[in-house]
């Protein structure tokens, strides 16, 4: 981003960001990326919504098989980094820990999900991902094509982002090995494109 467009952008401290959040009209969903106030519209195409189903359901289900103490939320569920000035809704999340009560964001997760749009993809490939690389606990960031099937995948099995996948067939799987999770992209796509 050039000096110059960064200056049409509002900036604030997550603090001033979470008072803010107070007046937010209800149709609209708010965001905070690395300092970065991202205001948007409530609400998305279906394709995106069934897509997000897809991965969560799936996930979900494979957690509790497994007696795994992990959880995936989608869209509604606050990732929250003072540090980084982050404050986001990724498409999915998972994390693996107990929450407490009445809590409405982590800090902590395993994996990030997002569905990529013509209007968020520059976001979640660019700005996005640069955060989202410095969370320690993150191990995988897959990123889900809306309108063809593709999933690009990035890992972190040891201390470096060293692995990268890119899946374009409905036989491809998607591989998380930090949640020993697999997911065929027929799957994924599953009344979209299948």
């Amino acid at each position: 981003m050039t000096p110059d467009a960064a200056q049409q952008f509002e900036y604030m401290s997550l603090d001033d960001f979470e008072e803010l959040l107070l007046d937010k009209p209800r149709d609209e969903k708010w965001e905070l990326i690395g300092g970065r106030v991202i205001r948007g519209m409530v609400g998305a195409r279906w394709e995106h919504k069934e897509i997000v189903l897809n991965i969560t359901t799936a996930l979900r289900n494979h957690f509790r098989a497994a007696g795994s103490p992990c959880r995936a939320y989608d869209e509604t569920f606050w990732l929250k980094e003072k540090s980084l000035d982050l404050k986001v809704f990724p498409d999915v999340l998972v994390f693996c820990r107990k929450l407490t009560e009445g809590a409405t964001s982590i800090h902590d997760p395993v994996v990030l999900i997002e569905v990529l749009s013509k209007g968020t993809e520059q976001r979640d490939r660019l700005e996005k991902w640069e955060l989202y690389q410095r969370l320690p606990t993150l191990q995988h960031y897959a990123l889900v094509e809306r309108d063809k099937p593709r999933v690009e995948v990035f890992s972190r099995p040891g201390a470096e982002w060293s692995q990268y996948a890119m899946l374009k067939d409905l036989h491809d799987i998607l591989s998380l090995p930090a949640i020993d999770f697999k997911m065929q992209l027929s799957e994924i796509y599953r009344d979209v494109f299948t």
